[in-house]
């Protein structure tokens, strides 16, 4: 196993060197730290799955049309951390780049447009976007409901 979660992704990673790997880190890949690694830590791979399915689910009840979410992925955060521009013209980024988080991209029937979700144990972003990440607008971006977890 060359991660904590029992995923494969140093595998292929192009960014391995730059990660430190998984096990090697602690769950602490980037310098940062894993929305994965952390649920195992806490408690275990079962603890893990509890997570990630408490996740799907409040994802699914945001109501957002189109949207319905069956599975997340570990992402890196370097990947996900979209600049959106607010109401005022200020440019922001609302993630962190050296955290692994876990989310998906869905698309949206009838359009050149996809969602995309990334959510951790504190916060929950859903978000629209073109082709390779254009023109990406904040749908939803709240704190996490604390029943859940």
């Amino acid at each position: 196993m060359l991660s904590l979660c029992g995923t494969d992704c140093c595998m292929g990673c192009g960014q391995r060197e730059a990660c430190g790997g998984c096990v090697q880190t602690g769950g602490h890949p980037f310098g940062g730290s894993c929305t994965a690694a952390q649920q195992i830590q806490q408690g275990g791979m079962a603890g893990f799955l509890n997570f990630k399915n408490a996740l799907i689910q409040e994802i699914n009840a945001l109501g957002v049309p189109h949207l319905a979410v069956s599975d997340l992925n570990l992402l890196n955060g370097f990947y996900v951390n979209l600049e959106y521009t607010l109401a005022n013209g200020q440019k922001v980024k609302l993630l962190e780049d050296h955290k692994v988080y876990l989310g998906n991209q869905i698309e949206i029937p009838g359009s050149e447009r996809c969602y995309g979700v990334v959510g951790d144990e504190q916060y929950l972003l859903v978000c629209s976007y073109g082709c390779n990440g254009a023109d990406p607008q904040i749908v939803c971006y709240q704190k996490r409901n604390d029943t859940l977890l």
